[in-house]
């Protein structure tokens, strides 16, 4: 899930003075790292540069807090062997999420010569803390990723509607990437149903049960070390019960479910780049690239390749689902020679014609 919090104070004490230290061992790169700019994570001074924002805003900032789907955080808690490698997916995730977001929602408006134009941007300096806890000491792998609301270069704030409008692809880009990478970097079968839940192959909804997640009490703010933080961890794993196991879903090749897709559609007059973004790496059930995802919706959707911002081009209903072309192609990298091979307008036109002539041909038939 990815939330987007606004900052108003550039105070970041909160963040700079946890050293997440029940990630010891695990992140081998310390309580933060820098995707651009240089400083210290752990010193507020720092950190309190990549907040930039205009006089005529009292937003300074952005805190985009990226978490991990609950199955996800839990095998953290129960392979402390393979625990680094899924941490470092999370982070491989977080960063395509936060680029796409860069790419697509990072616009300042321009408003020179009585039009109102966007112009794209890119964020001067990027902090990023990853914790492994929630506030009740559960399993709960996140990062807190720190932006300016003065985009580099800037006289003034980016268009914040644009950010919020991109949560959702931004939040569907994070996830389909981690599926892909917490299966290619481990052995453990991430997956997404239908109904859009996160699950992991073979793990025991009994896990789900015993850290949930949900109090009615926030907790309070929380500095365990990595000591603590197993024995906590143990100590909650004897009272776990066995649930069941979820049925995986069948693998089809890199299975993109063209149902989801087309579901996730329906009802929309109007449909952006946005809007495709997050229905397809929904659907892609196993996960997969932020780049093939690109590449995928460039060749099949060319009039929304250079799409962004809030005032995006739109597609109709019936061209943004184009379920012929999803079947065929699915996550896989795209081959622009296959695109000939896609007939699907075609046919249906023809299969169209072939009915109303056959109706044609039954009247005549009858008035005989």
């Amino acid at each position: 899930m990815l939330r987007i919090m606004v900052r108003r104070s550039h105070d970041l004490r909160y963040l700079s003075d946890d050293r997440a230290e029940e990630l010891d061992g695990v992140r081998n790169d310390g309580p933060g790292w820098w995707w651009r700019g240089a400083g210290d994570p752990g010193d507020a001074v720092s950190t309190a540069r990549v907040l930039t924002g205009s006089p005529r805003s009292s937003v300074c900032g952005y805190d985009l807090i990226v978490a991990a789907p609950r199955p996800v955080s839990i095998l953290v808690a129960l392979d402390p062997a393979r625990a680094s490698s899924v941490v470092s997916a999370h982070r491989r995730a977080v960063a395509a999420s936060i680029d796409y977001l860069e790419r697509r929602a990072l616009v300042v408006r321009d408003r020179r010569g009585g039009e109102d134009r966007e112009v794209s941007a890119r964020w001067s300096e990027v902090v990023s803390y990853t914790h492994g806890l929630n506030r009740h000491g559960e399993p709960h792998l996140h990062d807190h990723v720190i932006v300016g609301a003065r985009p580099d270069g800037a006289d003034h704030g980016l268009d914040s509607r644009a950010l919020f409008a991109h949560g959702a692809a931004a939040d569907a880009v994070y996830r389909a990437q981690l599926r892909h990478e917490i299966a290619r970097t481990t052995p453990f079968t991430p997956w997404r149903s239908f109904d859009g839940v996160e699950h992991v192959a073979g793990l025991d909804e009994g896990y789900r049960t015993l850290w949930g997640g949900h109090y009615v009490d926030r907790g309070e703010k929380l500095h365990w070390t990595r000591e603590q933080t197993m024995r906590q961890w143990a100590s909650d794993l004897g009272r776990f019960q066995s649930e069941v196991t979820v049925a995986t879903a069948q693998r089809r090749n890199d299975m993109l479910d063209e149902h989801a897709f087309g579901a996730a559609l329906e009802g929309r007059r109007e449909v952006t780049r946005r809007h495709v973004v997050a229905a397809w790496a929904n659907a892609a059930t196993f996960g997969l690239t932020s780049r093939n995802l690109d590449a995928s919706i460039d060749m099949l959707y060319p009039s929304l390749a250079h799409s962004r911002g809030v005032r995006e081009s739109v597609l109709g209903l019936r061209e943004a689902r184009m379920i012929a072309e999803v079947r065929e192609h699915g996550p896989r990298p795209l081959d622009a020679r296959a695109l000939s091979q896609w007939r699907q307008r075609d046919l249906a036109s023809d299969r169209f014609h072939q009915r109303e002539l056959d109706r044609e041909c039954s009247r005549s038939d009858r008035s005989r």
